[in-house]
Parts: C-alpha cells; structure tokens; sequence
C-alpha cells in the first residue's frame, strides 16, 4: 500500500476540512486516519492518506492540495511515507 501524510495549518476558518478532503476524493485517494485540533484560532490536521487507487501522480496531488491551501488561506504539504521512514532508519 502507497501511503502519504497530509498537513494542513492555518487560520481555522470553515469549510477547510470539506476542501482538501474533496480534493482527495475527486482524485480518488482514500483518508485511512485524521486528526485535527484548533489552538488558539490556529487549525491543525494531519491525514494518512492511500493513494493505490489513486488517479494522479504524488506531484500532481502536491500541487492541487497546495493550490487548494491558498485558495483558503491555509498551508497544506503531502508527504510520503516512504521518505519519513527512510529518514526515520537514518
């Protein structure tokens, strides 16, 4: 399984959950766990996303994730799992 970590960080605002996940699920990338927090009126989230399904590369869903981040004014970064573990053993 091709597993990614999502981030997302900002002013907590309505709305923000509903435009990443539908970014995710026009693309057909699957959210396997979520956790969000808001401290202080700052919004926190970080997914584990799927993306075996998935229906765009890695690079192409970094940038639709981060063009839909600007959109709403929050930071947003895909991760792969593959990278935090190799760096994880080092």
């Amino acid at each position: 399984m091709l597993h990614a970590v999502i981030t997302v960080i900002g002013k907590d605002k309505v709305g923000i959950v509903a435009k990443i996940s539908s970014v995710l699920a026009r693309y057909k990338v699957n959210i396997i766990d979520i956790t969000q927090t808001v401290l202080r009126g700052m919004f926190a989230m970080i997914m584990i996303v799927d993306l075996d399904q998935a229906t765009i590369s890695v690079e192409e869903l970094r940038r639709e994730l981060e063009k839909a981040g600007k959109e709403i004014g929050v930071e947003v970064a895909l991760h792969s799992t593959d990278l935090m573990e190799s760096i994880e053993r080092i």
